[in-house]
C-alpha cells in the first residue's frame, strides 16, 4: 500500500528522487495534511506543506529499475525498508513498532508484477497482488493450493493492494501464504547489489516475524513449485470472524497412485507454531484406498505432534484440537482432488 496522503496526485517525486518525510513537521511541499484530508487554508486545518501523520520520519525513494533499487538498498543498508503492497508495513509504521529511515517502493519496477505458471510450478514476483494471483486461471491450473489458500487472505480490499511474496517476507506464522510456501517445498529469490541467491522455505523463516533476509537484499520472487504425481490438494482454516487471523489453518497434499491408494500425506499449519510446521503423516494411512483411508486417525496423529501456545484467541487446547479436525477434513478434500485429477 502507498503512502496514501504523503504526496497530492500533481506533486509526486519523479522516478529514482528521494523525498523527506518528516513526521509532525514541516515537508518538503507535498504533504497533504496526512490523515486529516488536506482541508484548506483558513478551515482549520493545517496548510498544504504541514504533516501531522502517524509514521515516524523516513525518507521516501522511487526506484525505477530493480539495479536502481538494490542501490538504494546498499547504501542504506539496515536502514532501509522495501515498500510493495505495504498492508502489513504501514499498519506497523503508523504503531511506531518500526522506524525505518528509509522507504523503498519498488512499485514502479519494471518486471515484478509478473506470474509466470508452468508445467513445473509458479513464480510470482515482489509486486504481484494477492488478488492477481487468486485470478490467474494459469497459476491455478499449475498450483491449485496457491488459489484455495491466497482466498482466505483477510479481506478483498486487503487483497487488492497486498502482495504475496511481501506476506512471505513479513514471515508471519499466521499468515496462508508462508505455510503454502513450506508444504510445497519452495523457495524464495533474493537479490543484492553483489549477487543473489536462492533459499528455502525452510531457511527463509527463521521466527516469528523473522527471515534470513539480510540488510542490503531484497525478495525478488517466490517459486512455488507444482507437486508431482496424482497429488490432490486443500485448504481450510478457522478464525474468529472471516478475515481474521486463523486461530489454526491446515494446507493439505495428498498423492495417491494408480489403484488410488494413499502413498502420501502431508499437512502445514498456521498459527500453532512460530514458523510454519509441517508434518508427515503418510504413516497413519499409507496404502489405503482413499475412500476408506483413516483421516481421523491422521488427524490425531497431527494433534499429537503440535504444541501451540495459548494466547487471547484460543487456548492451546483448543487449538490442538482444531489441528486434529482440519486434519482429518482436508486430507480427505485432498485424497478427493487427487482422485478427480489426471496424472501428469
Amino acid at each position: 500500500m502507498t503512502r496514501a496522503g504523503i504526496f497530492r496526485n500533481s506533486g509526486a517525486p519523479e522516478s529514482g528522487t528521494a523525498v523527506r518525510h518528516a513526521g509532525n513537521t514541516r515537508t518538503s511541499g507535498h504533504g497533504r495534511g496526512g490523515d486529516r484530508g488536506g482541508a484548506p487554508p483558513g478551515r482549520g486545518a493545517e496548510p498544504y506543506g504541514t504533516a501531522r501523520v502517524k509514521p515516524p520520519p523516513f525518507a521516501y525513494h522511487r526506484p525505477a529499475s530493480l539495479g536502481e533499487a538494490l542501490d538504494v538498498l546498499h547504501r542504506t543498508g539496515g536502514e532501509g525498508k522495501v515498500l510493495a503492497g505495504g498492508q502489513s508495513l504501514v499498519p506497523i509504521l503508523n504503531m511506531r513498532l518500526a522506524a525505518p529511515a528509509h522507504l523503498v517502493d519498488v512499485n514502479h519496477v519494471p518486471g515484478l508484477d509478473r506470474i509466470q505458471a508452468g508445467p513445473d510450478g509458479v513464480r510470482v514476483g515482489a509486486t504481484v497482488r494477492h488478488a492477481a494471483l487468486e485470478h490467474d486461471a494459469e497459476a491455478y491450473a499449475s498450483v491449485p493450493l496457491l488459489r484455495r489458500a491466497v482466498v482466505n487472505v483477510a479481506h478483498p480490499t486487503i487483497r487488492n493492494r497486498g502482495t504475496t511474496v511481501g506476506s512471505l517476507v513479513h514471515a508471519d506464522p499466521s499468515g496462508e501464504m508462508t505455510a503454502v510456501l513450506a508444504l510445497l517445498e519452495g523457495t524464495v529469490e533474493l537479490a543484492s547489489r553483489d549477487g543473489g541467491r536462492t533459499v528455502t522455505a525452510g531457511e527463509f523463516f527463521t521466527g516469528p516475524l523473522e527471515s534470513c533476509l539480510e540488510a542490503g537484499e531484497m525478495a525478488v520472487s517466490a517459486w512455488f513449485p507444482r507437486p508431482a504425481g496424482r497429488t490432490g490438494s486443500a485448504f481450510a482454516e478457522a478464525a474468529r470472524r472471516h478475515g481474521d487471523y486463523a486461530m489454526c489453518g491446515v494446507g493439505a497434499l495428498v498423492t495417491l497412485d494408480d489403484g488410488l491408494r494413499v502413498t502420501r500425506a502431508r499437512a502445514a499449519y498456521l498459527s500453532v507454531s512460530p514458523t510454519p510446521l509441517v508434518l508427515d503423516l503418510t504413516d497413519a494411512v499409507a496404502g489405503r484406498p482413499y475412500r476408506t483411508a483413516d483421516w481421523a486417525a491422521a488427524g490425531r496423529l497431527a494433534r499429537d505432534l503440535t504444541d501451540p501456545e495459548e494466547d487471547i484467541h484460543a487456548t492451546a487446547a483448543y487449538r490442538r484440537h482444531l489441528v486434529g479436525v482440519l486434519t482429518g477434513r482436508v486430507l480427505a478434500e485432498a485424497a478427493t482432488d487427487a482422485a478427480e485429477r489426471e496424472e501428469p
